[in-house]
């Protein structure tokens, strides 16, 4: 589609230079733009095509291995206690200014929704704990529009600590109530609080760019009277524990943290200049619908989710920040199954928290490499032969390749290697087969 219909979409929309680099990537993905080989089978004749991937984050084809450990690490940092689900949403009001000014506003709702969770938790009034927050960047809905939001997965407790977020000595675990997280309402108010105060600061500071529909805010009166509408507004989070559990939304956010927008198995069927796509209904109870567009039109949705960059759209703060990661989750593990086997019970028979068994060891990521290279090999080199172990060393393992169909070996009849540098860009990929 980006091959067929891409230089009618630049020509009708023009783009900044990132959105159409990533889009360039994308259309000559498994192409031989891209370089890669071509096999024939000296037996049968059957040739197969293998070209290389644009490996870009925003491809809807590339980046299953990748989700694929990500998910493996996550889950490891998980601590046997219950999570819960949050979800910061910035109102439409902020659609055109965001895209305008997509690195400054996004890195903004990161800040905003990461401090309102560490400063609502650390209050001793709901929780008084310092607690974990991972937080995943998502900008569409379901239709593609623009819909600027942040997941994050919260474990339901943390270190205890003062107001001010100093952690208490010695370490000690607080738990939320049961099905209990943070007061929603408290979250909205110093959530939108804290996101005006920072956007305040950088329009005086002039990093706020405003342009085409949103011109009309370089004038003073104008910025003042649309921040006020905004502080009046009631901003949506969405705070529950999930129901199965935080495994559930780490699959949930998988599906997005490598790709943007769009996957393959949504589009349905492109006929003429008109694209199908499926679509779920939330407001209908979640009700599968398809959604008919033209193929440009299509483009232009998908192209408000292009990030800039080197922004990072998957961060960590408070116990899963980077520095010293492994520590803290293992002391807080120790925590976790101290309260466990001392935790008191109502009928003065064995706690059911002692009683739970403990969760199971979780692969590592050496563990899902080597998984993922036993799946993977077998389908890039079906029937491969190798050269017995006692016959060479395990380093000089020789693979064979072989025809899928009938066994015979296979020869090398093309062959280009991955373009690089100021080769990469090639000839143009639109109106190309």
């Amino acid at each position: 589609m980006l091959r067929r219909f891409g230089r009618e979409f630049l020509q009708r929309y023009p783009q900044p230079p990132g959105v159409v680099r990533t889009l360039r990537s994308l259309a000559a993905c498994r192409t031989a733009a891209l370089g890669g080989q071509v096999t024939r089978c000296r037996q049968c004749g059957q040739v197969t095509y293998h070209y290389h991937s644009c490996g870009d984050r925003h491809c809807p084809q590339c980046g299953g291995s990748k989700r694929a450990l990500w998910l493996a690490q996550r889950q490891a940092d998980l601590l046997p206690a219950p999570y819960f689900h949050v979800v910061f949403t910035l109102p439409h009001e902020l659609s055109a200014l965001a895209l305008g000014n997509r690195r400054l506003l996004y890195g903004l709702l990161f800040e905003a929704a990461a401090e309102t969770l560490l400063e609502v938790a650390a209050n001793p009034r709901h929780l008084g704990a310092r607690v974990g927050v991972l937080a995943v960047l998502h900008t569409w809905g379901q239709q593609l529009e623009h819909h600027a939001h942040v997941h994050c997965v919260v474990p339901g407790g943390g270190l205890a600590c003062d107001g001010a977020g100093v952690l208490a000595q010695p370490p000690r675990w607080l738990s939320c109530r049961p099905n209990w997280f943070l007061p929603v309402k408290v979250l909205s108010q110093v959530f939108r609080g804290k996101y005006l105060a920072k956007l305040r600061a950088a329009h005086e500071r002039g990093d706020v760019h405003v342009a085409g529909s949103t011109a009309a805010l370089a004038k003073p009166a104008c910025w003042r009277a649309w921040l006020g509408a905004l502080y009046q507004k009631p901003w949506v989070v969405y705070a529950k524990e999930p129901f199965g559990g935080p495994e559930q939304v780490l699959k949930y956010l998988t599906g997005y943290t490598h790709r943007v927008a769009l996957s393959n198995r949504r589009l349905l069927k492109l006929e003429g200049d008109r694209v199908t796509l499926s679509w779920k209904d939330y407001r209908d109870g979640c009700q599968r619908k398809q959604l008919a567009l033209e193929a440009v039109e299509l483009l232009r949705r998908f192209s408000l989710h292009v990030l800039p960059r080197r922004l990072v759209r998957i961060r960590q703060y408070g116990l899963l920040a980077n520095r010293d990661r492994k520590e803290r989750l293992a002391r807080c593990r120790e925590l976790l199954g101290a309260e466990r086997a001392t935790a008191p019970s109502t009928d003065g028979g064995p706690s059911p928290l002692a009683a739970e068994p403990a969760r199971p060891p979780l692969p590592s990521a050496a563990l899902v490499r080597a998984c993922l290279l036993a799946v993977l090999l077998p389908l890039v080199l079906p029937a491969a032969v190798a050269v017995p172990a006692a016959a060479a060393p395990l380093g000089n393992v020789v693979v064979e390749p072989r025809c899928a169909s009938c066994g015979g070996y296979l020869e090398t009849i093309w062959q280009a290697e991955r373009p690089r540098g100021k080769h990469r860009g090639g000839p143009s990929p639109w109106d190309s087969s």
